[in-house]
């Protein structure tokens, strides 16, 4: 999963973090630490996962380590000294828990300044945040961090009589990593390809072998199986496979829900290869064809994401697409009188209203990229107005977003019975470009006819 030829693309990272870091405040010290272990129970861990910012920096996924960046320079051109910490090498615990980097090879790996044993960590900060004006940290990240950085400006603080200034100033540097991150480079875009083209054989895969009386996580297993097999390192998320009334509970987990003909199965799986995420949803007929209902509103939610993947395009504001599918399933349900025109009057007063919400209760898209919900900020920068006020973002090239509408139809006494317990999600990965967007993710088919011909002829 390390990229250890690429050191050159985490410098570059790391150079231009030091740029905004500059442009800022002068300069100043930068800290970025990777995600802890965690137990999952006794004598056991979750399996280990690198944390996404420090990862973007440094493209190091052992645990224990932490980035230190000390910016300054002249007042028109910075400087940049990187100090790694990470695990010493250890021969006994090698034995146990796999080969470490260690110190000592990670400034030539890595393409860092310079590497320290973590057990270190506290001490040279101490030396490395002397008259430092700056700070640049996770802000309220946790109590541990917290109490960390006391430890540290205590050390700082108790060379004041030495003639040491201890830094005045904290920043969140979560806000400047967030925003290189919202916009993926080639290389990036180039790996979010293939997870795409891994998670879309994944979900064909299921399709083709999905039959009335299997489980939900025999699904599930055919899943990871692909993911797996191709070479991901991870799921991205917990996978959905969602069977019959299940469908309409947005966050599911597989479980043993018997898949039965005559309903839907709704999946919601993408793999994690090498730090980036795919995400993909698909909803198919358990027995390969879809009712009349269900084809119904399957083409209405197809619709939906057609009128979405149009509005995607840069200068578009990033709601445009979720106004454009909205619309259509509005539309839709006005049709199948699932709402009902009478009480509301209208198209645009039902949408006014929020009246279809109970039917289609989430946004169309969210960022992605090296976490399924990526970071960014989806509002226009503006400290002159609250943050439901703040302009919707404009979408430009090398951003990376789902689109995904969907309908969900619960039983209730003013529902026709023909549609309960129909949910339908559809979701695809969509990177900007110049021109409008391209769909990574279409090796899966969409169409309610091309995906029935898929399940009839395997």
């Amino acid at each position: 999963m390390q990229h250890m030829n690429k050191p050159d693309i985490y410098q570059l990272r790391r150079n231009e973090l030091a740029k905004q870091i500059f442009a800022k405040t002068g300069g100043g010290i930068a800290v970025v630490s990777t995600a802890p272990e965690i137990a999952r129970n006794r004598d056991s861990e979750f399996p280990y996962r690198h944390d996404s910012d420090f990862y973007y920096l440094t493209g190091f996924e052992e645990p224990g380590a932490t980035l230190v960046m000390k910016v300054d320079g002249d007042g028109k051109n910075f400087q940049l000294q990187s100090h790694l910490f990470c695990r010493p090498k250890d021969p006994e615990r090698e034995i146990w828990d796999g080969i470490r980097l260690g110190p000592e090879a990670a400034p030539e790996v890595l393409g860092v300044d310079y590497a320290h044993s973590n057990q270190e960590l506290d001490r040279k900060l101490g030396e490395l945040l002397a008259d430092q004006d700056a700070v640049y940290i996770r802000l309220a990240e946790s109590a541990e961090a917290d109490r960390r950085l006391r430890h540290w400006m205590k050390q700082v603080r108790g060379q004041v009589r030495s003639g040491v200034n201890p830094p005045s100033e904290f920043h969140d540097i979560e806000a400047l990593i967030h925003e290189m991150r919202l916009f993926k480079d080639a290389y990036e875009i180039e790996i979010m390809r293939r997870a795409a083209a891994i998670s879309a054989r994944a979900h064909i895969r299921a399709m083709q072998i999905c039959t009335p009386g299997m489980r939900e996580y025999q699904l599930e297993a055919e899943l990871l199986h692909e993911f797996r097999n191709s070479g991901a390192q991870s799921v991205a998320y917990n996978s959905i496979v969602a069977g019959g009334a299940n469908s309409c509970i947005l966050h599911y987990r597989a479980g043993s829900t018997e898949l039965r003909s005559g309903e839907l199965c709704l999946i919601d799986a993408g793999c994690e290869l090498d730090g980036y995420a795919s995400d993909i949803t698909r909803t198919f007929p358990v027995n390969g064809k879809f009712t009349g209902p269900q084809r119904a509103l399957y083409d209405i939610t197809l619709a939906a994401q057609e009128a979405a993947i149009a509005m995607t395009k840069p200068g578009n504001t990033f709601m445009q697409p979720h106004e454009a599918a909205l619309k259509v399933l509005t539309q839709g349900l006005l049709d199948e009188k699932l709402l009902k025109l009478a009480d509301l009057g209208s198209l645009e007063n039902a949408i006014k209203t929020g009246a279809y919400r109970r039917f289609y209760m989430h946004r169309t898209s969210h960022w992605l990229g090296m976490d399924v919900h990526d970071v960014g900020s989806y509002r226009e920068a503006s400290r002159d107005s609250s943050s439901e006020d703040k302009p919707w973002r404009i979408l430009k090239s090398g951003m990376v977003i789902t689109i995904e509408p969907g309908l969900y139809i619960r039983p209730a006494a003013d529902v026709d019975e023909k549609f309960w317990n129909i949910g339908i999600r559809i979701e695809d990965d969509a990177v900007l470009n110049n021109s409008g967007c391209e769909l990574i993710s279409r090796g899966v088919p969409v169409k309610a006819d091309e995906i029935e011909a898929l399940m009839k002829n395997s």
